[in-house]
């Protein structure tokens, strides 16, 4: 447990390091998002979940979006799960770029990572999971770069 307060306590620094920048970088994620994803970020939001096995990454589809959203949502979360579990991580590359923090980590130990998508009432959500500690630090900090990019698009839970 004492790993994963260290891993949440860097992020924290992270999040308030980059805070000179973010607004920038927050609102080229927003607008290039579309490029990677169906659904409308205005209309959705990104919860990142941090657990002591790597990590949940739901998107929900915000309160009167409607039920076209939550299933653009499903389509998009469905074939990103596959990806990944397949070590293509081509789409949040496009997005991030691929120096964001955890990715190039991630990417080398993809067959370490068992990855799962479950739909949820209003999105999905995809778990990933591992058994060593280097490889759920790597998914912390891909986390904590993703709610730092998408900004009021994410949240941490």
């Amino acid at each position: 447990m004492i790993p994963i307060m260290r891993t949440a306590a860097t992020l924290l620094a992270l999040l308030v390091a980059t805070a000179c920048w973010a607004d920038s970088t927050q609102e080229h994620v927003h607008n290039a998002s579309h490029g990677v994803m169906p659904f409308d970020m205005a209309k959705t939001l990104h919860i990142f979940v941090m657990n002591d096995q790597g990590g949940v990454q739901k998107v929900v589809a915000r309160e009167g979006a409607g039920p076209e959203q939550a299933d653009l949502i499903r389509q998009h979360l469905r074939h990103e799960a596959d990806a990944f579990g397949k070590g293509n991580f081509g789409d949040p590359e496009h997005l991030h770029g691929d120096s964001m923090p955890g990715l190039a980590e991630i990417k080398a130990a993809a067959d370490k990572i068992q990855v799962t998508y479950s739909e949820l009432p209003d999105g999905a959500e995809i778990t990933f999971k591992a058994a060593d500690l280097h490889t759920i630090t790597a998914i912390h900090r891909w986390f904590g770069a993703q709610l730092s990019e998408h900004g009021a698009d994410a949240k941490a839970e």
